[in-house]
């Protein structure tokens, strides 16, 4: 005969059976949204990466090898530092903007400038557009006047080095002697070598080395070189332009304290 289960216990069974139910759907429940957050998760950051792609596209456009290649050129030789990015101007008053040049010069009008200079001037704070003949090749010049021609567009990768704020005068000067050219006539580590046809030695003079620091003795006398400029004159010449009008007074003093830690024999 079964025996028959009082009311107390069948109270009992019934409460565990609803909790048991109760924590099941919980769990159900808690499985469900966490996969949901995933998915929701996973299609953020596919429209992230997406934003993010379409963003890099419009910023870097399309353009030939020869105008990515005069892009990368625009950089390398600090016309942007003078011109401002992609010939924006904005940097100095006595610098124009490049933004008309291309329509407005012919291409053997801007050969003649990049190679022959212009606007040379004995005033330090009025920067000039040195000559570039004996340091650019051909090619080069060919690149750079297509790249004016072409509305200086952005190109991916053709950016100034970063200039390091927090880690001393001649590591911040390292960087602004590659940002503003000087790399490109003065040679790496200053060692010079680049021809310059109508100098006594015919090249650039190094900014190293036992005669540089006989002449050069002080802080001052190299800092006062750098704002001021030397070598006045047509090509094929080369001109060390005058930077007192571009460069301030702190990135001067990083610019000799990086030069004072070249070779010095």
């Amino acid at each position: 005969m079964r025996k028959q289960l009082s009311p107390a216990t069948w109270e009992g069974v019934l409460m565990l059976v609803i909790l048991t139910v109760a924590a099941v759907t919980g769990l159900i429940g808690w499985f469900v949204g966490h996969e949901m957050g995933i998915a929701s998760s996973r299609e953020q950051s596919a429209t992230s990466v997406g934003t993010l792609a379409t963003s890099t596209e419009t910023t870097a456009q399309p353009v030939s090898e020869q105008v990515a290649a005069g892009g990368h050129d625009f950089v390398q030789f600090a016309c942007a530092q003078c011109h401002g990015e992609q010939g924006q101007g904005g940097v100095s008053p006595d610098v124009p903007a490049l933004t008309g040049a291309g329509k407005e010069l012919t291409v053997p009008q801007l050969e003649h400038i990049i190679n022959h200079g212009l606007g040379e001037s004995a005033n330090p704070t009025k920067p000039y557009m040195p000559v570039w003949g004996e340091v650019i090749s051909k090619q080069q010049v060919s690149d750079l006047v297509a790249y004016v021609r072409a509305g200086l567009p952005a190109v991916a990768g053709a950016e100034p080095p970063l200039v390091p704020t927090d880690q001393g005068a001649p590591v911040a000067g390292t960087a602004l002697y590659a940002k503003y050219g000087c790399i490109n006539c003065h040679g790496p580590n200053g060692l010079g070598g680049v021809p310059n046809p109508q100098s006594p030695d015919m090249t650039i003079p190094p900014l190293s080395g036992a005669d540089f620091f006989s002449e050069f003795n002080t802080d001052a006398k190299i800092k006062e070189i750098i704002r001021t400029g030397s070598v006045l004159g047509s090509a094929p010449i080369v001109s060390m332009p005058h930077w007192g009008g571009i460069l301030s007074d702190d990135q001067l003093n990083a610019l000799v304290a990086y030069i004072k830690t070249l070779k010095t024999d």
